[in-house]
């Protein structure tokens, strides 16, 4: 055999700060399928076969353990979980070795062999290792079988059988010492009691490819597999939950969602080598069918990052893992299920393995920095790496933030800005209109006869009987007032409230079977507001007693009704083109916009700006409209409409897109306007401004038909940070939970729910605690 110093090369030259490549060997016989392990200081890796090599990230290159004992080329390592002692389990077709890395390092300084405890033998091929959390027991997987070993008495404690084909990786549950968990090639995984050797469950094939890694979080208890054709699946642990699916990821989607965004986002450090590991490397014409094994997934300690590290991604309570493929290393956020950072082999072009068949993850919380062993596909090289996980997070990309942005309003309305020029115009307005109604009720108190006596024939002579006269001398005890007065009390919403699970009254809103377009309460929560797609509004009681107020008008299925912040007007919005203002207690029209006034037809409409304004969008634009309501009543000429609007400003999606959601709140000031489009972007416009601030590319798989704001209520008070949260849904990929301020999914929630087909709805909790979801299943998911 060579010496260590001629096969272990150095490289410690810098390739970026993301990653350096320590050290470099080649081992004659490939362990490109091979079980790698790491620990915080030690790397183990088969070399020439039968010899286990650990090196120790302290100690210089050419300073290595060699251990050797089998006779048969090394198939899988694993290392304890402990410190003191530090364990190392290898096997191979003919034994298991325990390994203690302390007493062989004193051997080796001693001059002796250093010897290890074999623990089974001719168990069969093993694929992979794994020891429990105690390091009493070690789970060896040996054909579609696992066996747990004793590693005291070395006896085997039981035999698991049940998969169909070769067990590809096990795990010990780390809250529940007698469970363990294994996947297989036969496309499933499986619950184990090995205590008693019992079967707890078995779930169902969940792939036309193998399953090779695994992984347990013991954070949110949930399980994550991976397959040969890059599907991530995660499962939820929990008792309750009885192992239902959570979700269900293409990695290779999410990576090129990932790359797109890389690309659109201009502003975002790269390492200085990277490129897209594509075109480079392919000549005119080539195509390469790139796969995305996923061979190992391990944790990954984000929370560790120093926060202006981070840039866009928030370390506070972040689950994420390391998921190490043949084409490059990803750190996977389990909460938003997206892909936060991506490091390419072939990006760094001195980096020695561009495919790996093998690799092994550890993160050290010393220095903040990712050991990561890997080994070729092809031929027989072994690489580790060092990876600054800060450096890593800091060079992906981010939205392009122009300024920091917040929906309550940080700052006051700039002179240039549309909403100073609206509301610089409606003091004079409404002073136009206090003087017109005053000079009306003057003239209606002028005497319209200028005779001295006027006498009438039979009206000043005394009745012939006595007629009945009301009694208007009657003192009211205010009992009435008090009875309005105390509805109208605003108590305070309890925030310890429980998710309401009880089914209140239930009312039809038409005698026909009649859509239910959209539905909106008022800011009281006294009145309902419901959309029908006969044409018609309704407005119900909070308690759905009674008969309903109905506004009638439109000519097409009505799919916006929107209360102002006063209570006193209710928008509703149609397909036949028009906007309708009306008066809600008298359910008269206040204020028409034709269909002449819109390109196409209104998709969103809602009061803006504590109802100074009318937002609405229409086509690939949303339009700012400065209205008035002519609140004087002129019976003679109730014909004629004297309420009137006038456009401020219109604003454009980037690319010229239709719009198919639109929000911002009324109830407070904020400057602004979120927007969705059919190229599934959700773009931020900052009306203070009057132009775009941030696009986020690839919101969701299919285009968002609903953005939903945490508004608030009146009745409860909420920290300014949390009005930043908005919710988006889109047909097929659940609901997702947004933060304005960096741009960024903070959960992907909900996506079990059945929502392939119709577009449901979503909503906010007063509170901000709870988010709800309507599914086509009749059921609504809170």
């Amino acid at each position: 055999m060579e010496n260590p110093q001629d096969i272990f090369s150095s490289n410690g030259g810098c390739l970026s700060e993301t990653v350096i490549e320590k050290y470099l060997v080649e081992s004659k016989e490939s362990v490109s399928h091979v079980q790698l392990a790491c620990s915080m200081q030690d790397c183990a890796f088969p070399l020439d076969g039968t010899e286990l090599c650990i090196w120790n990230t302290k100690s210089p290159s050419h300073q290595l353990l060699i251990l050797r004992g089998h006779h048969q080329p090394i198939t899988a390592i694993a290392f304890g979980n402990k410190v003191n002692p530090l364990l190392i389990c290898s096997a191979s077709l003919d034994y298991v070795i325990m390994w203690n890395l302390d007493e062989c390092r004193e051997k080796v300084l001693q001059g002796l062999v250093p010897r290890g405890t074999v623990v089974g033998s001719l168990l069969g091929k093993v694929l992979c290792l794994q020891l429990s959390p105690d390091d009493h027991v070690v789970a060896v997987c040996a054909g579609n079988k696992v066996f747990t070993l004793d590693i005291e008495t070395q006896a085997i404690r039981a035999e698991l059988q049940g998969h169909l084909g070769p067990v590809t990786a096990v795990e010990f549950c780390p809250w529940q010492a007698g469970t363990l968990i294994s996947v297989s090639e036969d496309r499933g995984f499986k619950v184990w009691d090995h205590c008693t050797g019992s079967l707890i469950y078995s779930s169902s094939v969940l792939s036309a490819y193998p399953l090779l890694s695994l992984f347990i979080d013991a954070e949110s208890r949930q399980l994550v597999t991976g397959c040969a054709d890059g599907q991530l699946w995660i499962f939820s642990l929990m008792d309750e939950h009885h192992y239902r699916r959570v979700a269900r990821v293409d990695l290779r989607k999410k990576t090129e969602t990932f790359s797109t965004r890389r690309l659109k986002s201009g502003l975002c450090s790269r390492p200085e080598e990277s490129q897209l590991p594509s075109t480079s490397v392919l000549g005119e014409g080539e195509q390469v069918e790139v796969t995305f094994p996923l061979l190992r997934l391990a944790p990954c300690h984000v929370s560790l990052v120093p926060n202006s590290a981070c840039g866009c991604l928030s370390s506070e309570n972040t689950q994420c893992i390391w998921i190490g493929s043949s084409v490059g290393l990803f750190i996977f956020n389990l909460a938003n299920l997206e892909v936060e950072a991506a490091l390419y082999y072939r990006d760094f072009q001195s980096l020695s393995i561009p495919l790996a068949g093998s690799c092994a993850l550890r993160n050290r919380t010393a220095d903040r920095k990712t050991l990561c062993l890997l080994a070729s596909l092809f031929g027989g090289k072994i690489a580790v790496l060092e990876i600054d996980r800060a450096a890593l997070v800091r060079a992906q990309p981010c939205p392009g933030l122009r300024q920091s942005l917040s929906v309550p309003a940080s700052s006051c309305v700039l002179p240039a800005s549309p909403l100073y020029l609206g509301i610089a115009k409606e003091k004079s307005t409404k002073a136009a209109s206090e003087r017109r109604c005053a000079a009306q009720i003057v003239m209606k108190d002028q005497r319209l006869v200028f005779h001295s006596k006027v006498r009438s024939s039979g009206y000043a002579s005394a009745p012939h009987v006595t007629m009945f006269s009301p009694k208007t001398n009657i003192k009211s005890e205010g009992k009435g007032s008090s009875r309005r007065r105390s509805s109208c009390a605003r108590e305070p919403y309890p925030m310890e409230r429980a998710v309401p699970t009880k089914p209140g009254p239930q009312v039809a809103a038409a005698p026909t079977c009649t859509r239910v377009c959209c539905l909106q309460y008022s800011g009281d929560g006294q009145w309902l507001a419901c959309g029908l797609s006969n044409h018609l509004s309704l407005v119900f009681g909070a308690s759905l007693t009674g008969t309903p107020a109905v506004f009638s008008g439109h000519d097409g299925a009505v799919n916006t009704v929107c209360w102002s912040q006063d209570r006193r007007w209710l928008l509703s919005a149609a397909q036949d083109g028009t906007l309708r203002v009306w008066s809600a207690r008298g359910a008269e029209l206040a204020l028409l916009l034709g269909r002449d006034m819109f390109s196409k037809p209104i998709q969103s409409a809602q009061f803006y700006y504590i109802d100074s304004f009318i937002l609405l969008s229409s086509g690939p634009e949303f339009q700012l409209l400065k209205y008035h309501i002519d609140t004087c009543k002129d019976e003679m000429k109730r014909y004629k409409q004297k309420s009137k609007s006038k456009l401020i400003c219109r604003l454009s999606t980037t690319g010229a897109v239709d719009m198919t959601s639109l929000s911002a709140v009324n109830d407070f000031y904020s400057h602004i306007v979120l927007a969705a489009g059919r190229n599934r972007t959700v773009e931020v416009f900052d009306l203070n401004a009057g132009c775009s601030a941030a696009v986020i590319a690839e919101a969701h798989s299919r285009p968002v038909h609903q953005i939903c704001q945490n508004k608030g209520s009146s009745f409860t008070t909420q920290q300014p940070q949390a009005y930043n949260l908005f919710l988006t849904t889109a047909i097929g990929d659940g609901m997702r939970l947004w933060d304005l301020r960096t741009l960024r999914c903070v959960r992907h929630a909900f996506q079990r729910h059945p929502s392939r087909g119709y577009p449901c709805g979503i909503a906010f909790s007063p509170c901000g605690r709870f988010a709800a979801c309507g599914a086509e299943d009749r059921h609504v998911c809170i």
